[in-house]
């Protein structure tokens, strides 16, 4: 697209004469008239683009309240989520780790990734977000959360599907709860932490949160480097820094 964007800009050189010009212009687009398929996929992309805005017609209120035919649509989309589930127990690794309690081994993102992957294929094009809000339209009082799921969500609505948990929070919400029970038998330990080990042990609990683990290769990363990376973390923690972040890792990701 670049090689034709710069072709036809090349041939209005109002400099050129009107012969070479044609011939520039035909020799730029050639690529496209020459494939079928592309012109066919540039179309199908614009339309996915494209949003019809009606400023004519004013919006009218037809009904508010209960919905059947959406509670109907929540219901069968929990319903398929939690059939796929039984379904796959034995094929998706993520799965088969979320079935058994305890778990055999830990879970890693790759693992839900690869879940996340499978719900969000055809037919079925399930995202946390959407079975988020299915279960929430049909028991909002045990499902908690407002704005956008994150891909460790899917952790919970797993163990919320197959009834492990008896309501649905937001991971990262049970990483905070979790990270503050471990600070808290910190203390009791007589453990005293300074300010900055404290700020770094937050973005650790964050990146947990959102990446079910963490490493040492994560402390050179966003969010780490600027205050310090790999370096900074072992002046703070010594050698307590590798047995930290595992001990981390399990007592939240548990």
């Amino acid at each position: 697209m670049q090689r034709i964007t710069h072709g036809i800009v090349a041939a209005l050189d109002p400099d050129v004469p009107e012969e070479e010009r044609t011939g520039r212009i035909d020799a730029a687009v050639a690529p496209l008239a020459e494939n079928p398929e592309l012109r066919q996929r540039l179309l199908d992309i614009r339309r996915s683009y494209e949003q019809l805005l009606d400023e004519v017609s004013s919006d009218e209120l037809v009904a508010a309240g209960y919905s059947r035919d959406a509670t109907e649509r929540a219901r069968a989309t929990v319903e398929s989520f939690r059939q796929f589930i039984e379904d796959n127990r034995n094929e998706i690794t993520a799965l088969q780790i979320l079935y058994s309690r305890p778990q055999s081994q830990r879970l890693t993102y790759r693992e839900v990734k690869e879940l996340a992957n499978a719900i969000g294929r055809p037919p079925r094009s399930w995202t946390p977000d959407t079975l988020w809000r299915a279960y929430e339209a049909l028991d909002a009082a045990r499902v908690y959360g407002s704005g956008h799921r994150i891909l460790t969500d899917l952790v919970q609505l797993v163990r919320f599907a197959l009834e492990q948990e008896d309501e649905l929070v937001p991971f990262p919400e049970i990483v905070h709860e979790r990270y503050d029970a471990w600070l808290l038998q910190q203390e009791n330990a007589g453990r005293v932490l300074t300010a900055e080990q404290l700020a770094w042990l937050e973005r650790i609990r964050d990146t947990i949160a959102a990446s079910l683990g963490i490493t040492r290769d994560d402390l050179m990363g966003p969010g780490f480097a600027e205050r310090g990376g790999l370096g900074k973390a072992y002046e703070l923690f010594g050698d307590e820094l590798e047995p930290l972040l595992d001990e981390l890792t399990r007592e939240l990701v548990a």
